[in-house]
């Protein structure tokens, strides 16, 4: 088995740009009702990850400003707390799961860290649900014969 088992695309994952405006994040975010999302450069690189807390801070610093200033204020004027560590493709699924421990999301990416997708920690636990399931109901019809 390895990542891509798991993988979520980038296309079927909302994240922002480098170019986004804080306005534009925030909405994003709210649409999606995600309190982490991937940021990426114009070349489509992972650069990190925005949280709510991120934003949260940064607006408490500023005295909450008019939401029309926001529009103006790009996304990469803020102060990342913490990235989600991203995996690349082909590293081992031991990597993948020490990561997704720590981290809602975990962001994979290709040897020039460009963003393929993300591997989330809600896929992994209902996979592993499943297989613990079918082990149990394997042993039980055994012990039933």
């Amino acid at each position: 088995m390895n990542i891509l088992f798991f993988l979520t695309p980038k296309e079927d994952v909302a994240h922002v740009d480098e170019d986004d405006t804080m306005r534009q994040v925030l909405e994003k975010m709210e649409h999606h009702g995600y309190t982490a999302i991937p940021l990426l450069s114009r070349e489509g690189k992972y650069i990190g990850t925005i949280t709510e807390g991120d934003l949260l801070w940064f607006l408490k610093d500023r005295n909450f400003p008019d939401l029309k200033l926001l529009e103006d204020m790009p996304i990469t004027s803020i102060q990342r707390r913490r990235d989600n560590e991203a995996v690349k493709i082909d590293e081992s699924m031991e990597d993948l799961f020490g990561k997704v421990m720590n981290q809602n999301f975990v962001p994979v990416v290709d040897d020039k860290r460009v963003f393929i997708g993300i591997v989330t920690r809600k896929d992994i636990l209902a996979y592993l649900g499943k297989k613990a399931a079918a082990q149990e109901n394997g042993a039980r019809g055994m012990d039933q014969a």
